[in-house]
């Protein structure tokens, strides 16, 4: 019978819908034998339950707090400890357990908690406690952004959370200026002051290495996940972090808390401030040739030394272990930051921007050693930081929200990319195992793990975190997993990037987030203007799923085909019913970035 707009016949009927759904759901009824990456999502989802409890239970106490050694710093500090539950909420959005989420919630308050009472004694800003108002006390956007990573994806499960509306609110006033008892940001300038900046307001000196390190203490008892010898070299790594002062292009991702208040509903004026600022930005990128400068000064202008800054395009420093000098230009990352503005204007000039600095680097190649290459930095006497091959950082993140065809060409390969280009069938099979694997590997190695809470810092049990979200991420919803660690050798390592999808699911009878129990889904194939995905039930009830356009709902479902069928749909999102046992393939077609985001669920819209 295929795809129809009626209850399949002979299920047993479904409880009564929320309000708000589509009135009648597609219902399939045709027979599909259960695809192998259909079983090998289910049972990822489900792995994810077991493996995050016994990995909770075993590095958190009764008061949920991380057992560790608690320190202030930018290696091992306060943001590393609140990535203990990275991927778990987007896990469970996707559909695993309600175990997740609350895991996830009962953490997040019991660290706040944690590092809240924590002190210094050398470090001044975080004498008082290393968080203030549930917030980090001053901390460059690189860590704080780590830091958020689970905050940030909250909304997908829990929109309707008071907890998190009002940190959210709180903590974007922080940076719009409506907040005026910390100073981060100049509304006449469109500037955040400093680099370094938080509950506390901004660093406006020179930092010193104590501020990134920390207070002194005996490293010779821990794993320094860094390479570090003792605590001379944790000063030393931070020798040349003094430059500061003045707005840098790592702060954009202060506009990820924008985002998520207005698509919380908590105003308008999140939206006006998160355009303003981003506008500011592209209005220094044209300014400046087409690169985005990695140095403001507080007037608003951009410095003589466009260049500089901490993490600027000529951040070189040295490397304490080896007396080399390293290249750490982070302005790469704000990429992902570019796509906040993407999704509340709609308007893709903000990728354009990037494509245009990317051919900007590409021109500037040259031969070295024989091989065709391209610089990563630049200082005073122009262009350096060579590696061989066009420089393709972040070039698919542009191309994933373009789908220009002058953006794919420049992208590179992947197996993903092969995949939803017909070139690789096996990857979505593979990449399950693969992370199934990397679960099990983890929890084997948590098991082996003989660290007492006296003997590892914060940072120590990122490694034993089963969660792993990337296959799930990329299979059901056609999405990035910008995260740490990266998904692609082209994109730049990331924390706090909100999910960027083309589908995401729902679950109206449990009035959650994520895909019923049974049901699993493939997208097969992504351009401009359509989607392809498979749906199944692998169970033996009937299920329905909502299908939306995007995480935030910012695509627009404009039809779907299913078996020559085509029905409007014209929204951000459709219902489905799926008969026991049964699948159906669609094509459907979307209009992308045409809707303002949203959190609420589809019934509260």
């Amino acid at each position: 019978m295929g795809l129809t707009t009626l209850a399949a016949t002979g299920c047993a009927p479904l409880p009564a819908r929320p309000r708000g759904l589509p009135a009648a759901p597609l219902a399939v009824d045709t027979p599909m034998p259960t695809p192998r990456w259909a079983t090998l999502q289910r049972d990822l989802l489900a792995a994810h339950a077991k493996a995050c409890e016994a990995y909770y239970a075993r590095y958190v106490d009764e008061n949920d707090a991380l057992r560790c050694f608690v320190r202030w710093g930018a290696n091992d500090g306060p943001d590393d400890a609140a990535e203990f539950t990275n991927d778990w909420v987007l896990l469970h959005a996707l559909g695993a357990s309600d175990r997740l989420l609350d895991l996830s919630q009962r953490f997040w308050e019991g660290h706040l908690r944690q590092y809240a009472a924590a002190r210094t004694s050398d470090v001044p800003i975080a004498r008082q406690g290393m968080y203030h108002r549930d917030f980090p006390v001053q901390m460059d956007w690189q860590h704080n952004a780590e830091g958020l990573t689970t905050f940030n994806v909250m909304g997908l499960s829990a929109p309707a959370d008071p907890r998190l509306a009002a940190r959210t609110r709180a903590f974007a006033d922080l940076y719009t200026g409506h907040d005026q008892s910390v100073g981060n940001y100049d509304r006449k300038a469109r500037v955040i002051r400093s680099l370094l900046n938080g509950s506390r307001g901004p660093m406006l000196r020179k930092a010193t290495p104590l501020d990134w390190a920390g207070d002194p203490f005996d490293a010779s008892r821990f794993h320094l996940e860094h390479g570090e010898d003792d605590y001379g070299q944790f000063l030393a790594h931070y020798a040349e972090y003094t430059d500061v002062v003045g707005d840098n292009p790592l702060n954009l991702q202060a506009t990820t808390l924008g985002l998520n208040a207005y698509a919380l509903g908590l105003g308008e004026r999140f939206r006006t401030w998160t355009l303003d600022y981003f506008g500011a930005w592209a209005d220094r990128m044209r300014a400046n040739g087409g690169v985005l400068p990695s140095k403001i000064a507080l007037d608003g202008s951009i410095a003589p030394a466009w260049w500089g800054g901490t993490y600027g395009w000529n951040f070189s420093p040295i490397v304490p272990q080896t007396g080399e000098r390293e290249h750490r230009n982070r302005v790469p990352r704000s990429i992902t930051a570019f796509y906040n503005a993407l999704l509340l204007s709609g308007d893709m000039e903000f990728m354009r921007l990037w494509r245009r600095q990317t051919a900007i680097i590409n021109d500037a190649g040259r031969i070295v050693d024989g091989t065709f290459s391209t610089p990563t930095m630049h200082g005073p006497q122009g262009w350096y930081g060579w590696k061989p091959g066009p420089y393709r950082t972040s070039a698919f993140e542009i191309w994933y929200a373009t789908q220009a065809p002058e953006d794919r060409a420049i992208a590179g390969d992947d197996p993903w990319i092969a995949f939803l280009e017909g070139r690789d069938p096996g990857y979505a099979e593979r990449a399950l195992v693969a992370d199934r694997q990397r679960l099990d590997a983890r929890v084997a190695a948590m098991r082996a793990d003989t660290s007492t809470p006296e003997t590892r810092l914060a940072d120590w049990t990122l490694d034993f975190n089963p969660a792993s979200a990337k296959a799930l991420v990329q299979t059901m919803t056609g999405g990035l997993h910008i995260a740490r660690p990266t998904w692609s050798r082209t994109s730049p390592p990331q924390g706090g990037v909100p999910l960027h999808c083309r589908l995401r699911y729902f679950d109206p009878v449990r009035k959650r987030a994520g895909m019923p129990e049974d049901v699993a889904a493939l997208v097969t194939a992504m351009s401009d203007r359509e989607t392809r995905v498979t749906l199944v039930n692998t169970g033996t009830s009937t299920r329905e799923v909502v299908v939306q356009g995007g995480a935030y709902g910012e695509h627009r479902i404009d039809a779907v085909r299913s078996d020559g069928i085509r029905r409007e749909v014209g929204g951000r999102a459709f219902a489905i019913q799926l008969a026991p046992g049964c699948g159906t393939e669609l094509a459907l077609e979307m209009t992308r970035y045409a809707a303002r985001p949203t959190l609420a669920f589809p019934w509260d819209r």
